[in-house]
């Protein structure tokens, strides 16, 4: 039987464009159980193997208004080994205060880090390695992480990490679940579509994470 994942979804915030993507890259080796701030108590998580949160729209304090009154459900949920993933927004919703389930790591957005190539938020794409290959990912004011103790499965071209593994948390700054949609709607993205495979290195990141 497939693994299950619970997906977040709370459009615009958790933007159904990135849930979309999400499923596209994983739905032929996940299950998947979608929930919002709404139903998000009438998910039974001890038959969850990943909870997911994606990238969205807004600022990413608007977790107060989403989710602070049930981030007890994912904390135990955690504490109990479960295991989380979170890609953009997702990623910064990990940090202290929003989920706190990292240790020793600070989340921070990478346009505001030395060297970073861009530095202002919009869509574009960004040269990364990722187990040591370059490709170019869609970006959309990602995070990094500040830290040591962890595994980097890709950085970006300044160096700091873009995609990481904590024990049983597993963040990404871009978007490998990005869409050829999304490409098509800017000119200037348009010819830079990676053909899926950045889906195939999402399927791999979740693997690795879950220990498949």
């Amino acid at each position: 039987m497939k693994p299950r994942i619970a997906l977040f979804m709370n459009n615009p915030v958790a933007e159904i464009a990135c849930c979309n993507g999400m499923m596209e890259a994983l739905e032929d080796h996940y299950r998947f159980s979608i929930f919002s701030r709404k139903t998000i108590t009438d998910i039974d998580f001890s038959k969850i193997d990943l909870v997911a949160f994606p990238g969205g729209r807004g600022d990413a304090d608007l977790f107060d208004r989403l989710l602070k009154g049930n981030a007890n459900i994912i904390r135990n949920y955690m504490e109990n080994g479960g295991k989380y993933l979170g890609i953009c927004m997702g990623a910064y919703w990990a940090d202290k205060y929003y989920f706190n389930i990292l240790k020793d790591i600070e989340v921070q957005q990478y346009i505001t880090r030395p060297n970073a190539e861009v530095r202002r938020s919009y869509s574009t794409t960004l040269d990364v390695t990722w187990k040591q290959k370059p490709t170019n990912m869609y970006f959309f004011d990602g995070c990094t992480f500040i830290g040591d103790k962890f595994r980097t499965i890709a950085r970006y071209a300044n160096g700091d990490p873009m995609a990481i593994i904590q024990k049983n948390v597993g963040l990404i700054g871009c978007h490998p679940e990005s869409r050829e949609t999304w490409y098509r709607k800017r000119k200037y993205l348009r010819g830079k579509w990676h053909g899926g495979e950045h889906h195939k290195l999402l399927l791999e990141f979740v693997n690795e994470l879950l220990g498949l």
